[in-house]
Formats: structure tokens, C-alpha cells, sequence
């Protein structure tokens, strides 16, 4: 299992963008941050998940 925004999930072998679009993120609103490293939003459709992962998704949010 991997460990998603402090959760254990069960997503391992999907992509990042899979998981995104599976669980509502919008890739382009967030910051994905894999084991410690930012990954850029290039390697979202290749990057898979894999056991033990400590992943980060930051949302951002507008206003003012």
C-alpha cells in the first residue's frame, strides 16, 4: 500500500494521472510530491505507484 495525504490506499500500479482523475484532482490545480520529490507534471502519465510510496497532492486554490 502506499501512504497517499497520510492514508494508506490501495493504488499501487496505477499512474498519478489515473489516481487523479480516479479521485478528482484536477492535474493542472495540483503539486505532486513522490518520496520527497516534486514530480513535474510531465511524468504524471508515466509515473506508476508503487508500494510503499509516500505521496503529497497539494490542490491550489484561487480567491484574494
Amino acid at each position: 500500500m502506499a501512504r497517499i495525504n497520510g492514508e494508506e490506499i490501495n493504488a499501487e500500479n496505477a499512474l498519478i494521472s489515473e489516481y487523479l482523475e480516479n479521485t478528482g484532482y484536477s492535474p493542472e490545480r495540483v503539486a505532486v510530491m513522490v518520496n520527497g520529490e516534486i514530480l513535474p507534471k510531465a511524468d504524471y502519465a508515466k509515473t506508476r505507484i508503487s508500494d510503499n510510496d509516500e505521496i503529497e497532492i497539494v490542490g491550489f486554490v484561487g480567491g484574494g
